[in-house]
């Protein structure tokens, strides 16, 4: 295509990750597809699979004990040459290292100093440790995701780690490194994956306000308490995501499951929803995953089969876009968002040492 760079559209930007697990290596990924030249420093015997460790990819890694005073000074002086730095330990981990954002900055005004924490810098919680799981928990987050019947149920670690975490801590030091260049001046980013998973429920606290959400779980639009927005179960065990929540949406479903719209209870009445979940559900149960998948390809019922992780790479949709591409025998999602001009690529980490990125970068 024409005009189209190889560089990425975050070429020139140099990223300095300090060793994490989570949101911290899945944000240096994103920029490192984007183009981003990153160095992730690991420490000592931390384990490092270039090619099965997808969130490594893009990398120059290196490996420093900042333990030691030779090696801490190696690390800020990588610092020193970059704009962005990455970490993500417990809060005055990185100052007791003295990696912290004073002599960090002292070294690179400009720096930009991204911190990735669960509970945030400050709070009753901030020196504890928690997971994915604890920081949604407090969110009100978990406790809205899960059957009616059942215990809330954690959507993976998407929630907290990578959607409250990494994006979160990706979009601030982007944000802070465009004001840094204006002001010159660098600043600190403080990624907290409560704060981020509490900014992701600002739909549902809308609707809350509206007073179209109430706290019982699975009682609600968009937690499968509505049945026209679930998943059910088809002849051969598998399931259809259902997701009609517009009127004409809905008559495109009761069309292709052959029911008539006068045969059910009104959809705006709650009280109709078992009854209408329960008539849905006979139907889907009649036909295999395939058959039903046939009977709304190309229509705007907002029906889909779901997919196993195995299934999803030849999925027609997922493969017309090139949505995974595979590495040295390994599946992986593509980079994404896409760009016209300056496309992300999904490259290889290297092992490399500090003396020959400090040589690249100009840095003494």
């Amino acid at each position: 295509m024409a005009g189209v760079s190889s560089a990425g559209a975050l070429a020139g930007v140099r990223v300095v990750e300090f060793g994490a697990i989570g949101p911290v290596p899945f944000c240096a990924m994103l920029l490192a597809d984007m183009g981003a030249e990153v160095v992730h420093i690991a420490r000592p015997g931390a384990p490092r699979d270039l090619t099965r460790d997808i969130t490594l990819r893009g990398r120059r890694v290196v490996t420093l004990d900042l333990k030691h005073e030779a090696d801490r000074a190696s690390a800020l002086a990588l610092v020193s040459g970059a704009q962005i730095l990455l970490e993500g330990n417990r809060p005055g981990v990185m100052e007791r290292l003295g990696l912290g954002p004073g002599p960090c900055q002292a070294a690179n005004p400009a720096l930009v100093y991204g911190r990735m924490t669960g509970w945030g810098q400050d709070g009753p919680l901030a020196p504890t440790a928690g997971h994915d799981i604890n920081y949604i928990a407090l969110t009100g987050a978990l406790h809205a995701i899960g059957p009616a019947d059942g215990a809330p149920v954690p959507p993976l670690n998407l929630l907290g780690d990578y959607g409250g975490g990494a994006l979160f801590l990706a979009f601030g030091v982007l944000c802070a490194l465009i004001e840094a260049r204006g002001s010159g001046k660098g600043q600190v980013v403080d990624a907290a994956m409560i704060d981020g998973a509490s900014t992701l429920m600002s739909v549902v606290w809308g609707l809350r306000a509206r007073g179209g959400w109430n706290e019982r779980r699975g009682d609600n639009l968009l937690d499968g308490g509505a049945p026209w927005y679930t998943t059910y179960a088809t002849a051969d065990g598998r399931h259809m995501a259902v997701g009609a929540l517009e009127e004409p949406f809905w008559q495109a479903l009761l069309a292709g499951l052959g029911l008539k719209a006068e045969a059910l209870p009104p959809r705006q009445d709650r009280a109709g929803w078992p009854a209408i979940r329960a008539a849905l559900a006979a139907v889907f149960g009649q036909r295999t995953q395939a058959e039903w998948t046939a009977v709304f390809a190309q229509t705007d019922a907002c029906v889909t089969p779901v997919v196993a992780l195995s299934e999803a790479p030849a999925q027609p949709q997922m493969a017309a876009r090139g949505n995974f591409l595979e590495r040295d025998g390994v599946m992986q999602p593509a980079p994404a968002p896409r760009f016209s001009r300056t496309p992300g690529q999904a490259r290889i980490a290297e092992i490399d040492d500090v003396a020959r990125i400090l040589a690249d970068w100009g840095v003494p």
